[in-house]
């Protein structure tokens, strides 16, 4: 096969990627034509591009396993998982946030902005190059930062300060991370360093990859770099909070999967047990902070901390556990619908900020009070969610991996953090009088997200024959 049909083959495996740049580059374009009441034509874009790509991801999901364009992105079971869960997340926040931003006066830019930060996180979820991952890693954050000051208020200003402030340093961190792996791994792609890191010397491939760790934990939200998540998800809009608790994390999980299991796999260092204490605080920290909060926003934010925690047990039982890989995506998937469904019930709902405005949701909008409910109960992994599936699949694959401790760990997390789960639903069921009018395309978002989290924990046994083992793709060289 010639040079232009081996390129042409490479683009056809990236449709939804390109789909995604594609109409984010279409729609600034668009947006900068169309008067002010035409500018939802942008969003109806995006939602095209997002169904095609889902498409394509689902046409193209029996291929074999391959990586593209030197072997620097890969494509297989990892990537396609993240690629549906980025896409349908974008779906669900385009649902959510229509009434917030149909007709303002930077709509276009919102949609595209959100565009470019779903194709940031599906590239790092496939980057297979840590010159790719350092690239995806930029494109994942800047459209963020001008999202989280989206509004133009004290609060995003602030919000959006702290968050680029944070990301610049970890960024450059990374940046110095990738100089001195692909330096003592003679190259920059995860195949060379698979086989070239076992030789080289110690101290330089651990202080490379902590530095390439701190990125990603910075992404994914988990500590030592998790001090953005609740002042940005506070201080942002409903809408944006929800992005930035969700997209990039799914990125950023499979990212840190996907390190730990190919180049760091043959090293002598335990990278293992690094990440399942990171995973053990990071639970930890984000429950017992979750405790004390009363702004819903904020519970949300400690609340996604913990969860990273527990999907960071898959990534420490990488190469370890036959269910590492397919329980995170399942996991993943799970709670990216879960998370938005309680944070649709925020957006309907923009002027209760503390648990005691939920107070009489019940009496006057049961179907959203029973949403609120099935998706706070499912982020606890109460049974039959799909995050109930997820946690019981990734407890199994830390166990196979013989981190007992972390799933005793884990177990006494999930069952404290039942506690401020409650303080919000109990409220809620409460009787009032009076209760303010909710976001009407916000609610239809909710009331669609949760039943969709019940049939995820329904349909778990088919999601993770789909995704089979979970297969990643190691091409030689």
């Amino acid at each position: 096969m010639g040079m232009n049909g081996m390129m042409s083959l490479e683009l056809g495996r990236l449709l939804p990627e390109l789909f995604l740049a594609g109409a984010a580059v279409l729609g600034l374009l668009l947006g900068s034509f169309l008067p002010r009441r035409h500018q939802w034509l942008v969003g109806a874009l995006a939602v095209v591009a997002c169904l095609a790509g889902l498409m394509s991801t689902v046409a193209g999901w029996a291929d074999a396993a391959t990586a593209v364009f030197e072997n620097s992105y890969a494509i297989d079971d990892a990537t396609n998982a993240a690629r549906a869960t980025v896409l349908v997340s974008v779906l669900l926040v385009l649902a959510m946030a229509t009434t917030e931003i149909r007709g303002a006066a930077r709509e276009t830019e919102f949609v595209v902005l959100l565009l470019l930060a779903a194709l940031g996180a599906v590239l790092l979820a496939g980057a297979n190059d840590v010159l790719l991952l350092a690239a995806a890693y930029l494109l994942a954050s800047v459209p963020l930062y001008a999202l989280v000051g989206f509004a133009k208020d004290a609060p995003g200003t602030e919000a959006s300060l702290k968050f680029y402030l944070l990301g610049a340093l970890l960024g450059t961190t990374m940046l110095f991370g990738v100089m001195l792996v692909s330096g003592v791994g003679s190259g920059s792609d995860y195949p060379m360093l698979r086989d070239m890191l076992p030789n080289a010397p110690v101290a330089a491939v651990a202080v490379g990859t902590v530095a390439l760790l701190g990125g990603l934990l910075f992404k994914a939200g988990a500590v030592p770099a998790h001090f953005w998540v609740p002042d940005v998800t506070e201080g942002a809009r409903p809408a944006v909070g929800a992005i930035v608790t969700t997209i990039p994390k799914i990125g950023a999980v499979v990212a840190l999967y996907r390190l730990v299991a190919v180049p760091l796999g043959t090293t002598s260092l335990n990278w293992s047990l690094l990440v399942a204490v990171i995973a053990a605080v990071t639970m930890t920290l984000g429950n017992l902070a979750a405790f004390f909060q009363t702004d819903v926003r904020r519970l949300l934010a400690y609340s996604t901390i913990s969860q990273v925690g527990y999907l960071l047990m898959a990534v420490a039982a990488a190469g370890r556990a036959a269910l590492a890989l397919p329980s995170a995506l399942l996991y993943l998937a799970a709670y990216a619908i879960t998370n938005l469904g309680a944070f649709a019930v925020v957006c309907a709902l923009p002027h209760a900020r503390t648990l005691d405005d939920y107070t009489g949701l019940r009496r006057h909008r049961p179907w959203l009070a029973a949403s609120l409910a099935v998706c706070l109960l499912g982020l606890v992994g109460t049974p039959p969610t799909g995050v109930f599936a997820g946690k019981l699949t990734v407890f199994t694959a830390a166990f196979d991996a013989g981190l007992g401790w972390l799933v005793i760990i884990a177990a006494i997390n999930t069952v404290a953090s039942v506690f401020y789960y409650l303080r919000w639903i109990t409220p809620a069921m409460r009787t009032m009088e009076t209760f303010d009018q909710p976001d009407r395309a916000a609610t239809i978002t909710a009331y669609v997200a949760a039943p969709v989290s019940v049939a995820a924990g329904l349909l778990a046994g088919p999601a993770l024959a789909l995704v089979g083992t979970g297969v990643l793709m190691v091409p030689g060289r």
